[in-house]
């Protein structure tokens, strides 16, 4: 029987859950590089085992480690990150222009074909790449020049967290920045163009044909239809039918349109996954209920999933990267949140069960089915 592997970045270490493919049942390893915080941890396609984890501290900076055996050993790989050339600037909170300073790796996203190959997003927003399995990592500059001057910190920081591969045409990567929008290249990342048409930001971006400057939390793609994207933005829930040439609002019903995470489901490319958050200045589900919301219709129709989750003082959040979903039949939901819990569905969201309550507040979540 297949059986899954959930690797779980938090505030004070990592760590990995595996369970057979009822996903019933639970062993927990860690914390992993104890006291750290990981920002994220991803696994290769193509080798399972290995896996990268992006560590980091204000105290002792940035470390890239790679386990080699699903996480059980780590080891320290390649941790310079420079800009390409003379970096220049980008705009600051209160409108000026800033240096660009790198700070930290949000997220990794390993190549669909090659385990040596991995991209990396960071805090100050840029696009990093290497070939060598992490000994070494090179900028891809073309990034910045989509308007870089004009990218504004949104209150997190300036961070490149969403990184997504097209399935069939590896040349064409979406990104998204938080707060500069969501970007595209069709060329193995040389050149790239801003897709944020039809988004809107009335209270952070008065310009309603601005290029640049939305404050996009997450985006996610079925791989049978990579040009039907949906965006979590700070406000809106989002969908392109054309690889970004234009958005539309799907937000329909839902209580609340802010939150961070959105996932799709692994066999039906119209059911997606959000969880609510009650505003921007207050990051707790909405009445203090914890439901993920799911439509089966591509948005606009929503419905409350409840049941096993806490219905009553519940005051948590949901980051961007904590939600994930596996490929198994019927398809498995996990998410994780800042009070240390992480949740999984075996059936698709009908019902939710902890696996674990109490770990330190959980920064990331992804998941790999296991053969």
């Amino acid at each position: 029987m297949n059986g899954v592997r959930v690797s779980i970045g938090t505030k004070k270490g990592a760590f990995i859950l595996t369970a057979d493919g009822k996903r019933d049942r639970w062993e927990i390893s860690g914390p992993h590089l104890a006291g750290w915080e990981i920002y994220h941890i991803k696994g290769s396609p193509t080798h399972p085992d290995r896996l990268y984890a992006s560590q980091t501290s204000g105290w002792f900076g940035q470390v890239i480690q790679r386990s080699e055996d699903g996480g059980k050993t780590w080891e320290a790989v390649g941790n310079e990150f420079k800009y390409d050339g003379v970096p220049g600037t980008h705009k600051w909170y209160d409108g000026t222009q800033h240096p660009w300073e790198f700070k930290r790796v949000w997220h990794l996203e390993p190549s669909l074909a090659d385990p040596d190959t991995v991209y990396a997003g960071v805090e100050d927003a840029a696009l990093f790449k290497t070939v060598d399995g992490g000994l070494t990592w090179e900028e891809l500059p073309g990034l910045r020049t989509a308007k870089g001057h004009l990218w504004q910190p949104g209150a997190g920081g300036m961070c490149l967290h969403t990184i997504i591969i097209h399935p069939q045409r590896p040349e064409r990567i979406f990104v998204a920045i938080s707060a500069a929008g969501a970007f595209r290249t069709d060329d193995g990342a040389q050149t790239w163009k801003p897709v944020n048409r039809g988004l809107k930001s009335p209270f952070e971006l008065p310009d309603p044909d601005a290029e640049v400057g939305h404050c996009v939390h997450r985006i996610a793609m079925h791989p049978s239809r990579p040009d039907v994207l949906f965006m979590q933005k700070h406000w809106d829930v989002l969908r392109t039918d054309n690889a970004g040439e234009s958005w539309h609002e799907v937000s329909g019903d839902l209580p609340s349109d802010f939150g961070f995470p959105i996932d799709v489901h692994a066999h039906e490319p119209e059911t997606i996954f959000v969880v609510p958050i009650k505003s921007d200045s207050e990051h707790f589900p909405p009445d203090g209920k914890l439901r993920v919301y799911r439509s089966r219709t591509g948005g606009n129709e929503w419905e409350a999933l409840t049941k096993g989750l806490p219905q009553r003082d519940c005051y948590v959040n949901v980051l961007r990267d904590a939600m994930a979903v596996d490929s198994l039949d019927p398809c498995g939901v996990y998410f994780g949140t800042t009070g240390g819990q992480v949740y999984v569905s075996a059936d698709s969201g009908d019902t939710w069960n902890p696996i674990v309550r109490d770990l330190p507040a959980v920064l990331s979540v992804e998941v790999q089915t296991l053969s």
